[in-house]
């Protein structure tokens, strides 16, 4: 595999839609990608080769055995780890030749993610955490506080605008680490292994506000999971293993 450039010089997107104009490519493209790590005696191949194109508004699980690659392609996707070859493409724009700066804007702009371990910040209130991006992007103090109203009133947080992470149960912690990946309205949102620490009830139930968001906003999901409940749920599953997609189905049948 070629070496890495991903802060070398050169195009910084591809082509993307005019402004005002919706964009026809997907919401991530990826082709021929590749990740791997030099280790003795012999490096480790993570991902080998995957080519994948999620659309605008899609709900797909990427799942397989510990060591398949799952999360390392969602690493890739967002930007989070650089590949060893191949691109990424986010709603059109080549992100794997960006300088770490312009890769923390379309961070910013254009993914949302959500992780396991909620990664809340405890000094924050949940309408605080939920707004975090937004104020990154430099929306007004009154655009945000309507915006987190109206989706806590959407997700099952309505009055919970105040507490503070410690004050709220696991599933409504990873409810406000969803409205935060949600409300800067990203081309895509990267969830990795958004259930594991929750209980049966509360994972089905935050599935619930996640199918919701993707089925009223078009919020794009891109999840890597082991969990059967995610994956029964997906519009699209994607099978990896060592580190190649092995095959796709449909298990919600939309």
């Amino acid at each position: 595999m070629g070496e890495n450039r991903r802060g070398s010089p050169g195009p910084t997107t591809g082509p993307v839609a005019e402004a005002g104009m919706p964009s026809t490519e997907p919401a991530v493209r990826t082709t021929n990608l590749w990740k791997i790590y030099p280790q003795e005696p012999r490096p480790v191949e993570a991902v080998r080769g995957v080519g994948l194109a999620v659309e605008s508004a899609e709900f797909v699980a990427m799942a397989g055995p510990s060591g398949s690659g799952k999360t390392t392609v969602l690493n890739l996707l967002g930007g989070l780890t650089a590949p060893t070859e191949g691109s990424v493409r986010i709603g059109g724009q080549e992100i794997t030749a960006l300088t770490d700066r312009e890769l923390a804007r379309v961070r910013l702009n254009r993914i949302g993610f959500v992780f396991q371990s909620y990664n809340l910040l405890p000094m924050l209130t949940a309408r605080e955490n939920a707004e975090f991006t937004l104020v990154l992007q430099g929306v007004p103090a009154r655009e945000r506080r309507e915006r987190v109203r109206k989706l806590f009133g959407e997700i099952g947080l309505e009055g919970m605008e105040d507490r503070f992470p410690l004050k709220l149960s696991g599933g409504q912690q990873q409810r406000v680490a969803v409205a935060r990946a949600v409300l800067g309205e990203p081309d895509l949102v990267l969830a990795d292994e958004p259930t594991a620490n929750l209980d049966s009830t509360t994972a089905e139930s935050l599935l619930d506000v996640m199918e919701q968001l993707n089925r009223t906003r078009g919020t794009t999901f891109v999840f890597s999971t082991h969990d059967p409940r995610v994956m029964e749920r997906a519009g699209r599953l994607v099978r990896l293993v060592d580190g190649r997609i092995e095959g796709e189905s449909t298990p919600s049948g939309t």
